[in-house]
């Protein structure tokens, strides 16, 4: 229970004590837990999908499709604390400068952000936003469910199958002390979970984590391995991959 609090903890922004220290192993332990860290994000957006669709109305508070949009981009930001969207534009901002390998890392681990990583962002939230426009009402709570529940089982994958590109950092925790059981544990709850949403889902959800991969193998073959920003960066690519795959088939 105490790893999956930390992973909670760590990916979100959900609190349920204070921790001051953090250990390597605990970050690594957590690992396996990180798709139902995005089952309990899905549960959020889920949340706010009903309030604003089905509970408010009952009160005479009607929305927009494209307010009930809106709002579920933002709660995914706010719960998460933006922590993969720095990742993305971090990520963006090293593999898209043109510059050596040690150079790319040396932007990526930069505090500032550059126009590449703040030009793919706004176009990343904008296709986001219209996805999310586009999937019927009717399956819109699968899809908002399993994205962020995909996103972390790839970003799980990535961090077990791929070398890690730096000598340290707090990402290299996770590479190091998460074990390849920790992703069969976590392929198989997941595969349960998505399953659960029957075999279009399961189409898509299985479509996006193979792109996602792709991407994360794009990385790889650039930096010679992922960091923690590209971890992030793959969750978030994964979790849109989801939506446009739900678009497509549903």
């Amino acid at each position: 229970m105490k790893d999956f609090i930390t992973g909670l903890q760590f990916l979100t922004r959900i609190r349920f004590f204070r921790e001051d220290t953090w250990t390597a192993e605990r970050f690594g332990r957590s690992v396996v837990f990180f798709p139902l860290v995005g089952a309990v994000i899905g549960l959020v957006l889920v949340a706010v999908y009903l309030i604003v669709e089905q509970y408010l109305p009952l009160a005479g508070i009607s929305f927009s499709r494209h307010i009930l949009a809106t709002l579920l981009v933002a709660a995914h930001i706010i719960v998460t604390g933006g922590l993969h969207c720095d990742g993305f534009m971090d990520t963006i901002d090293g593999i898209f400068s043109g510059r050596p390998r040690e150079r790319m890392l040396e932007i990526m681990k930069d505090s500032r952000v550059g126009a590449n990583g703040v030009t793919a962002f706004i176009l990343f939230v904008l296709m986001k936003w219209s996805f999310l426009m586009d999937i019927s009402l009717e399956f819109l709570p699968g899809a908002i469910f399993l994205m962020p529940v995909l996103g972390r089982l790839c970003m799980v994958v990535g961090i077990t199958c791929f070398d890690y590109a730096r000598a340290d950092g707090m990402g290299k925790a996770f590479n190091q002390y998460a074990g390849k059981q920790s992703l069969y544990i976590a392929l198989f709850y997941s595969l349960i979970i998505v399953v659960l949403f029957g075999k279009q889902a399961l189409f898509a959800g299985f479509a996006a984590v193979c792109c996602g991969l792709l991407f994360a193998g794009y990385i790889s073959r650039i930096l010679h391995g992922l960091t923690g920003d590209a971890y992030g960066a793959i969750t978030e690519v994964t979790e849109l991959l989801v939506l446009f795959f739900y678009v497509l088939l549903f």
